[in-house]
């Protein structure tokens, strides 16, 4: 039994004359510790799932569970951490990190120290006081992971959260997350468009079809790729095949919906 069950999730758009079917009869089971992608062509319902598993959206059909209880059991053991940073400008470093502690009314002085703590693991700690209108991109980022992270979530789905940086502070980025994820043991969804970032950071990834958006394939990530960083994992010989394997079959499935 998986940590995050996903049971023939089923999901309609509707409006005034009519309906989209946007996700049919999807089910996923993820082991707990476990790093997911999800890849697909544009349209595919990546986002609308992951926001089903944020409970965001209520699903038409099906049920997500965590840890076998209902989703709606489990609300504050999830992290969305999402494309944008959204810091609060007029907040400094470490109050942007403590939004959550405060509006969840957690032990807010011991939660400065975890903050703090988070922040000096990232590389922040000469920032702390610092806002957000003086830091670079990446560091940015970190900010929104530490803040995604101060309350310790059992789940973290991340929405393509290196889209909007540059090639190189994408990369260095990719490296430093999956470190931090692999030593807190993070379960983690992460929707993305970018096969290579698919494959360097991920145990598994679920290649989606659209019209409806159903689980097309499963892909295995070699376990000699797991074991490097995800820039290292570009150069292994492994890495270039299972990325062709998924290009063809992606190509295939965007070919097929633009017919």
């Amino acid at each position: 039994m998986g940590f995050l069950q996903l049971k023939q999730i089923t999901h309609y758009y509707f409006n005034s004359s009519s309906y989209t079917k946007a996700l049919n009869n999807l089910s996923i089971s993820v082991d707990e510790g476990t790093f997911i992608s999800l890849l697909g062509p544009s349209g595919c319902g990546k986002t609308t799932l992951l926001s089903i598993m944020a409970g965001i959206i209520k699903p038409t059909f099906g049920s997500v569970s965590i840890n076998n209880k209902p989703l709606e059991k489990n609300q504050r053991e999830i992290g969305y951490m999402l494309q944008q940073d959204y810091l609060f400008p007029w907040k400094n470093i470490i109050d942007n990190v403590l939004i959550g502690p405060k509006i969840v009314g957690s032990q807010y002085n011991e939660m400065i120290e975890k903050a703090k703590q988070l922040l000096i693991d990232m590389g922040l700690k000469d920032v702390i006081k610092a806002y957000p209108t003086s830091l670079s991109g990446g560091m940015r980022q970190r900010v929104a992971l530490a803040r995604t992270l101060i309350t310790n979530p059992s789940l973290l789905l991340l929405d393509e959260p290196f889209s909007a940086l540059d090639f190189q502070t994408k990369l260095k980025l990719e490296d430093f997350v999956s470190a931090l994820l692999k030593q807190y043991h993070k379960t983690s969804i992460l929707v993305t468009h970018d096969i290579g970032e698919a494959i360097a950071m991920s145990d598994q990834i679920y290649l989606m079809s659209a019209n409806p958006g159903e689980i097309h394939q499963q892909f295995e990530v070699p376990i000699e790729i797991r074991d490097l960083s995800p820039f290292e994992a570009r150069k292994h010989i492994k890495y270039q095949h299972l990325f062709d394997r998924i290009w063809e079959e992606l190509n295939r499935l965007e070919t097929k919906s633009a017919i």
